[in-house]
């Protein structure tokens, strides 16, 4: 592949993808005063809700970039309810066991978030919104034609909405363009995992169901002897059904599933969209190869589960690189400090895969696995999960070996990848936690002093000398 010498625009970071992960990584990088260009092939988002659930984490990373006042959280004795039933008009079995949290208030004292449940398709707009207004040229019906690297940068062509092809030249690229990633195919890069397990199609629409949820639940498993399905309900009042097989419906084929999901034939149904989708669990061999880095679905396909680890674990990935990225193009870190984002984050990718496994929406496929060996079942709890991740890189002085247990009363495991925040008790490589403290007149979170620059905790007064003797020696 060879490019002409006829000039290009030129940016530090071009992503390819506007979606959930892209736009997530394009505002990290804005707020870092990174110059960066997104290319996004479609000109907007689409009509299916898709990911759903914003996890406290996640939602620590949008506030700080600015973004919690406009995405909607859920309060602190929310608490995400599903139930088996014949249909949502007959009989309703039982209600099945979600996390081991009673609610978002278990998180409650690790975090000043509280997660939310705002769907995908209307995320979107928000940080496409934020991305630009942060200074990112977002370029929707864009997309990337060809590219090539070398020691300096990526070289790319791209393509307008009218056709034309143009060409970027940038330090640095993130591929956040899905599950079927052409930057990852055209790098070679492998994957691993359990792979395609089942396809399925869903139907997003609109019907007066209000009446069933009086009793809080909003997730329903429908089985009956020959039927079985999955009905959601939004917080905007749409409603999806997922079918688990790969049969095409037209309109009044798919208003026939969804009564019959419902129990009533007499029921308005409007349909929105309808989608087809695989289930599937792979996450690549390496998230880098040279100035090129893969990021959300590229790196990683992770299946619905109710942990919402996979559109969350694209935008973990999303802030742990662009900060790297806004330091070493800064020139306040070094170039190996962009090799710790594989060292970090795909084992974190696989211990989701795992943990994904261990647990009861898919243990069946587990189970049905004879080549599945059983080395890690063990069931981390929510808390550990979420906020209790530790990372091993050689960006981390790490001078403790080993750590007791993967929670607090739990057997011993060498170097776990995550416990409970208090077991680790400041670990270097975990999450900084979540205190909160009075700075001047205002009550603020720890997690609110990060974000930007480098900071230092401390409790002795005798930081303070030393600062001083910082200052004085500049």
């Amino acid at each position: 592949m060879s490019f002409s010498h006829e000039t290009c625009e030129e940016t530090s970071v071009l992503v390819v993808g506007g979606s959930l992960v892209g736009l997530s990584a394009a505002v990290c990088l804005a707020h870092h005063g990174v110059p960066t260009i997104v290319l996004e092939r479609h000109a907007s988002s689409g009509l299916h809700p898709r990911a759903i659930g914003v996890s406290p984490r996640s939602m620590e990373i949008y506030r700080s970039v600015g973004l919690d006042s406009q995405i909607p959280q859920l309060p602190p004795e929310f608490r995400l309810r599903r139930a088996r039933v014949e249909s949502l008009a007959g009989r309703w079995f039982n209600e099945l066991p979600w996390t081991d949290c009673k609610g978002s208030s278990c998180l409650r004292p690790y975090s000043p978030c509280s997660g939310s449940a705002m769907s995908q398709d209307q995320l979107e707009p928000v940080l496409r919104m934020r991305a630009i207004e942060l200074g990112t040229d977002v370029r929707m019906k864009n997309h990337l034609v060809r590219f090539q690297q070398d020691d300096k940068g990526v070289m790319a062509v791209a393509k307008d909405r009218t056709g034309r092809e143009y060409r970027l030249r940038a330090e640095y690229m993130i591929a956040a363009d899905g599950h079927r990633s052409s930057v990852r195919e055209e790098l070679a890069i492998p994957r691993s995992g359990r792979g395609v397990m089942q396809t399925v199609r869903s139907v997003v629409f609109r019907a007066p169901l209000e009446t069933y949820l009086n009793r809080g639940i909003t997730q329903f498993i429908v089985e009956e002897a020959d039927f079985k399905c999955f009905l959601t309900v939004y917080r905007d009042g749409r409603w999806m059904l997922v079918a688990f097989d790969d049969i095409e419906r037209d309109d009044n084929e798919l208003r026939l599933l969804i009564s019959r999901a419902i129990g009533r034939d007499n029921v308005p149904i409007e349909i929105i969209t309808a989608g087809r989708w695989e289930l599937s669990a792979q996450v690549a061999d390496s998230f880098q190869s040279g100035r090129v880095f893969l990021a959300g679905d590229a790196a990683h396909t992770l299946p619905p589960n109710r942990g919402g680890y996979g559109v969350n674990t694209g935008i973990e990935d999303a802030h742990n690189l662009a900060w790297k990225l806004a330091h070493v193009l800064r020139g306040t870190a070094s170039t190996n400090l962009l090799d710790t984002y594989d060292s970090e984050r795909q084992p974190i990718a696989w211990l989701r895969h795992e943990q994904i496994f261990a647990r009861a929406d898919f243990e069946e496929h587990r189970k049905a696995d004879k080549s599945d060996i059983d080395g890690m079942k063990v069931v981390l709890d929510d808390v550990a999960m979420e906020f209790g991740q530790r990372y091993n890189s050689c960006a981390i002085i790490d001078s403790i070996n080993k750590c007791d247990s993967t929670s607090c009363d739990n057997g011993p495991l060498e170097r776990p990848l995550a416990m409970r925040p208090e077991c680790w008790a400041g670990l270097p490589g975990t999450r900084a936690p979540h205190l909160q403290i009075q700075l001047g007149e205002t009550s603020i979170s720890t997690l609110d002093l990060f974000g930007r620059e480098w900071v230092l905790l401390f409790e002795s007064e005798d930081w303070h000398r030393v600062l001083a003797t910082c200052k004085l020696s500049r």
